[in-house]
């Protein structure tokens, strides 16, 4: 499957109109068309649902869009990297993280490297443990900051220097928050929302302990603190989220007790020819992690 083809797939899958893409990718609509039919053929299934007004991908189609994303993703980033050739310490760098504090010592040290070397650029995507991991895994992404717990054996890894502490996001108006801290039996048949991630549900049942048959479980969620405000916020449950700076008039942060805190570690894959400027970078993030100094003032 060329390049050339999965580019015009990826381009009609966001237009969502033969007319308008072909116009993009400055060729004429029979030759896409074309192009499209030849496609699915040679796949052996249907990737558009085609009507008069626009043209909507298939659940083959929707499969094909994820992995056409990540191959054309790895090709560019390829590109860049031996364009830039061995000698000069230039490239971008991709960082998949999720959401924690640790963004703050590792910013700090993305900024100090840049000062070293400004032709390297960073692209940070932000997404969940599990599919930082599978983009590692690909090679979409070049180094990954997960929150624990999580499987690190196939990964050289430095330990963050930031725990992050467990609390319960609720509303100001909740019986609960009238509390300083919050009990597993404070939570029992209690709705709540957690985190997608199923070792983050072992961990909070671990928690729980005797009482973990009591959890009630309404939502998981993948990310954004914003997300789970607004749910908690419409009654929709009480949420599990790492602390974060909460300044609502309707919300409120209660710590659990006993307390439980997370670690977070910066990987990238054992056995993998890196860029040299992964190569740089890693070695430097080492250097400021050991001895403290990039992030001494990390909030």
């Amino acid at each position: 499957m060329e390049l050339r083809i999965l580019r015009y797939f990826l381009t009609v899958a966001r237009e969502e109109n033969i007319t308008r893409a072909a116009s993009i990718l400055h060729i004429t609509q029979p030759t896409l068309s074309r192009q499209l039919m030849q496609m699915e053929e040679d796949l052996g299934v249907k990737l558009f649902q085609r009507s008069r007004h626009c043209i909507l991908l298939t659940e083959e189609g929707m499969l094909l869009y994820r992995r056409a994303q990540e191959i054309i993703n790895l090709a560019d980033k390829t590109e860049k990297e031996l364009a830039h050739g061995v000698e000069t310490i230039s490239g971008e760098i991709a960082i998949g993280c999720g959401e924690t504090q640790n963004m703050n010592p590792l910013c700090r040290i993305i900024a100090d490297f840049r000062q070293q070397y400004p032709d390297v650029t960073f692209d940070i995507y932000t997404a969940i443990a599990d599919d930082v991991k599978e983009r590692l895994e690909s090679g979409v992404l070049d180094i990954g900051l997960l929150m624990e717990p999580v499987e690190i054996s196939r990964y050289h890894f430095i330990r963050m220097p930031l725990k992050e502490k467990w609390h319960i996001l609720l509303r100001k108006d909740s019986p609960l928050a009238e509390k300083e801290e919050i009990t597993p039996n404070d939570l029992a048949e209690v709705p709540l929302i957690v985190a997608k991630r199923l070792s983050v549900r072992n961990e909070l049942e671990n928690w729980f302990g005797r009482m973990a048959e009591q959890m009630h479980v309404v939502s998981t969620c993948n990310l954004s603190h914003n997300n789970q405000s607004v749910m908690v916020e419409n009654g929709v449950g009480v949420a599990l989220v790492m602390e974060f700076s909460c300044s609502s008039d309707v919300l409120c942060l209660r710590p659990l007790k006993p307390e439980v805190m997370s670690g977070c570690v910066l990987v990238w894959k054992k056995n993998q020819t890196l860029s040299p400027a992964v190569v740089k970078f890693t070695a430097y993030a080492r250097q400021c992690l050991e001895s403290g100094i990039s992030f001494k003032n990390a909030k």
